[in-house]
């Protein structure tokens, strides 16, 4: 079986930077970069006693909270087949980029998650 570990908790907010500022001020979260994109849109990435959250400006209509998290494997190809053999239909197909590689499932409660391999 494949080795699974959690990678981060992505979260959307209209107020990411005032989002994070609660997790740092209240829990002592440290901030680990922060971006802004072309279109206005802000991410900021912080660091929770090792969990990483991406926090993330939550499009105009859509809700905010928890969007996923993602769940690190050492082996991607495998982790698709072994879940394939349980049952699992996937909601997108591999994404490969240059660092990491990754995939989407659903989960109960109407929860995605996100299966990856970071790429070294």
């Amino acid at each position: 079986m494949a080795n699974y570990q959690i990678d981060h908790l992505h979260l959307f907010s209209p107020d990411p930077i005032k989002t994070a500022n609660f997790y740092q001020n209240h829990f002592g979260a440290v901030l680990v970069r922060s971006s802004k994109a072309g279109d206005g849109k802000i991410t900021v990435n912080i660091n929770l006693g090792g969990i990483t959250m991406l926090i993330s400006t939550a499009a105009e209509g859509k809700p905010a909270g928890l969007a996923h998290f993602a769940i690190r494997t050492d082996c991607l190809d495998k982790s698709v087949e072994e879940l394939k053999s349980k049952g699992v239909k996937f909601t997108t197909d591999i994404v490969e980029l240059p660092s990491v590689k990754y995939l989407f499932m659903p989960a109960p409660e109407n929860m995605s998650v996100e299966i990856l391999e970071r790429q070294v």
